[in-house]
This record gives structure tokens, C-alpha cells and sequence, in this order.
């Protein structure tokens, strides 16, 4: 669930990935999501227990969604249209450092570290997640890409709550995939409200994971960053 790199075989214009120098989110040019949209609503598991590592991971000092300017702005776009219509956002990771992803693939190989399994991968063996599932290196980490789902709320904009998705996020099953058949009707609706907001911002899906969007073009499709989430 968390490979989401498209590889284009035998394309040869592909930029030559390389990691920024930046040691501070002002220096790679992260920006926090809140300063666009102060009350946004923030899930961001990496950085606590409730996640499928189970623990608070590497990087992840402070629960914020960070995206470079013309992701943040994207994003920012998406929720004020979503609010027109009586819904918002609810965030689960944005920009994610690649200490993070080294963190994942670390855990991956603990064989015997088997607590979020009935959770996260209930049908699958751990070995089979560095296979598609887990990567060493994330899109996340070129700062345009966020996790997230879509909340109903009330006639006032207050009392919202989560649409049902049919998995969870970061569930490692074909289930998760945004045109799953095992999705009820509901379910593939609510999934197609979420794409179709984030498209109308300029985001595009990953088709393994409904809840993964990155901005299309991406503002640094070659450059990852390691500066801690602060």
C-alpha cells in the first residue's frame, strides 16, 4: 500500500531521483497545511501508535501535514470546495521524511513483530509486504502527496463523521484498491466523491489505495527530503 512509485518502463525522461540537503522545513520549502487552513482536521498517524507500525515513526516529531507550496495550496483548494458542499477532510499523512520509509521497511523485515497484523494485513503474510506494499523509497517523501478520506457533516459545518471507505487506511489488501469489486455500492460511491473532489484540485489516485492523491505535475518530481515532520 505504501509502494505508490510508477515505474514507466523504458522511459527514458524520468528524473533521476536525489535527496535535498535540507535540514529544516523552511529550506525544503514545506509548508504546514494549517497555515492555508487553521482548523482542517488532522489524523496523522506516523506520528502516535495507531498505525500499522504500532509505534510513533521516525521523523514524525509533531502530528502535521506538511506539502510543498503548490501541493498545499491544492490541498487547501480541495477542502473549501468540499466545504461548499457540507463535507471536509480528514488527513492522515502528508509529506513523510525518508528516515520514515527506512523506519517502515525495518519493521517489515521484524518477522516477529506480528501486533498490527489482524488490523492492517489480516490475509497476508508479513513477508509479502516488501513486495508491492512497502517500498525503500515513497513519493511521499517529494513532498506532494497526502493521505487522506472524506467526512459528511451537518447543515451547520460542525458534527462531521468519516464516510465509510470499506478498509481502513494503510490496509494491505486488494480491498483498499480505489475500484475494488469487494467494495459494496456505498462504499465505490464514496470512494468516487473523494477522487473526483481531489481531481477538481489537480490531484490524481493511486489506484492500490483510495486514500492516496499526488499533485499532478508534481513541483519536484526527482527531489526527497529527510527533514523531520515539525
Amino acid at each position: 500500500m505504501l509502494l505508490a512509485i510508477a515505474a514507466v518502463a523504458g522511459c527514458a525522461t524520468a528524473p533521476q531521483a536525489r535527496l535535498s540537503p535540507a535540514t529544516e522545513p523552511a529550506q525544503a520549502g514545506l509548508v504546514d497545511i494549517r497555515s492555508l487552513v487553521p482548523d482542517i482536521e488532522l489524523d496523522i498517524r506516523y506520528a502516535g501508535s495507531n498505525n500499522f507500525v504500532g509505534a510513533r515513526v521516525d521523523g514524525y516529531e509533531a502530528p502535521k501535514c506538511r506539502l510543498l507550496d503548490p501541493a498545499a495550496q491544492a490541498l487547501a483548494q480541495a477542502e473549501r470546495s468540499l466545504r461548499e458542499q457540507g463535507m471536509r477532510l480528514r488527513v492522515f499523512d502528508c509529506y513523510r521524511p525518508a528516515r520514515a520509509v527506512r523506519h517502515f521497511v525495518a519493521w517489515a523485515h521484524d518477522l516477529d513483530d506480528q501486533t498490527t497484523k489482524s488490523r492492517h494485513y489480516p490475509d497476508l503474510d508479513k513477508r509479502e509486504l516488501l513486495n508491492g506494499y512497502i517500498s525503500p523509497r515513497s513519493g511521499h517523501s517529494r513532498g506532494a502527496t497526502v493521505d487522506l478520506t472524506l467526512l459528511q457533516c451537518d447543515t451547520a459545518g460542525a458534527a462531521c463523521h468519516a464516510l465509510d471507505m470499506g478498509t481502513d487506511f494503510d490496509f494491505f489488501d486488494v480491498r483498499a484498491n480505489t475500484d475494488s469489486p469487494l467494495a459494496t455500492p456505498e462504499q465505490r460511491a464514496n470512494r468516487d466523491r473523494l477522487r473526483q473532489a481531489m481531481q477538481q484540485a489537480g490531484f490524481r489516485n493511486y489506484p492500490m489505495e483510495w486514500w492516496h492523491f499526488t499533485l499532478a505535475p508534481e513541483p519536484s518530481p526527482g527531489v526527497y527530503f529527510d527533514v523531520p515532520v515539525k
